[in-house]
């Protein structure tokens, strides 16, 4: 009997969400029955199987259709350096010739770097891997250039950035690398003592505080102290005594002079965020999420407003408020 052999490239879902529709597109197929792939599966599409699903097509034909599966093959060790080499020869060619690669300094890509760093966090955000995988990618390469731009200054190579990196987290992790390897250590133990760790370090910060960014942006800087000071012991003993300190600041706002109330508002933002902090609440996703929530419920009420013939600014608050609601109703 003949045996025809179908690869599916891809398919929505699951294997067994996405299986009718191909089924029937391969032979028009009734019954199905999903066994284990066999090993010259992978030979025959060079992806990973999820498994061989055999079926009667319509003219009685045996039909073995392969899915692939969705998690990829990861590539070996070898496979990464090489990766990683080639990274590197393509940077030195760039760098040699490339009339716009050869004159970019570190100051002229620091902010392309910055617009990376916020692309790579969008897609962690929307769980999108493949983006992740292609924006790391992006800063990667970001990294590798200002490594050659600073060998070609003489003052360091990507071995001494890969070295220092290296070092520094073999002595911040005693538990695993030095006399302490092999005892158990819980995760909230390591956290707790990270700071004085960091401290110790030949080179390392002066203080606690140090090594947070002046330039870095306001909420992460907060979430940044705040994680500093806990690492030192500095924290509430229960995180339901934080909402005392919030209510406190809101009543410092409420009753600040026009002098200090840009002050006042400060002490209560970093009083929500240190609040989303203790319960493992991510401050700027979460806030993001809003962002983007606000921005699907404004949209519709400003295309409801357009379609009904009018603008934004013939609009009542009542009126855009039962757009608003409409917005809400609909769960945008």
């Amino acid at each position: 009997m003949e045996m025809m052999e179908v690869h599916v490239p891809e398919l929505p879902g699951t294997p067994a969400q996405g299986l009718d529709e191909d089924v029937r597109h391969a032979g028009d197929a009734g019954e199905v029955d999903m066994v284990p792939a066999p090993d010259s599966a992978y030979g025959f599409c060079g992806a990973n199987i999820a498994g061989l699903f055999h079926t009667k097509g319509k003219d009685n034909t045996n039909c073995c259709i392969f899915v692939p599966s969705k998690r990829q093959i990861m590539h070996t060790r070898e496979e990464k350096i090489a990766a990683f080499g080639r990274l590197l020869d393509i940077m030195d060619k760039l760098r040699e010739q490339c009339p716009w690669n050869a004159a970019q300094t570190m100051d002229t890509i620091r902010p392309m770097t910055e617009e990376e760093v916020y692309e790579l966090s969008d897609t962690i955000l929307e769980g999108d891997r493949q983006g992740t995988a292609k924006e790391i990618g992006d800063l990667l390469y970001h990294m590798v250039f200002y490594a050659r731009i600073g060998e070609e200054e003489g003052a360091f190579d990507i071995a001494d950035s890969i070295n220092k990196v290296c070092d520094k987290m073999v002595f911040r992790h005693p538990h695993v690398f030095g006399p302490d390897a092999g005892k158990h250590t819980s995760a909230k133990e390591i956290a707790d003592t990270w700071e004085l760790v960091k401290a110790k370090e030949k080179d390392g910060n002066k203080t606690v505080m140090g090594g947070i960014p002046k330039a870095m942006p306001a909420m992460l800087k907060a979430l940044s102290m705040q994680e500093k000071a806990r690492g030192c012991g500095f924290d509430w003993e229960k995180r339901e005594d934080v909402w005392a300190k919030v209510a406190e600041e809101y009543q410092e706002v409420s009753e600040a002079s026009e002098a200090h109330r840009a002050e006042e508002f400060g002490d209560l933002l970093f009083a929500v965020i240190n609040a989303a902090r203790l319960y493992d609440v991510d401050p700027e996703a979460a806030l993001s999420r809003t962002c983007e929530k606000f921005r699907r419920r404004f949209t519709y009420v400003e295309q409801e407003t357009l379609r009904s013939g009018r603008k934004l600014s013939d609009m009542t608050l009542a009126q855009m408020d039962a757009l608003w609601d409409q917005a809400k109703a609909k769960g945008l």
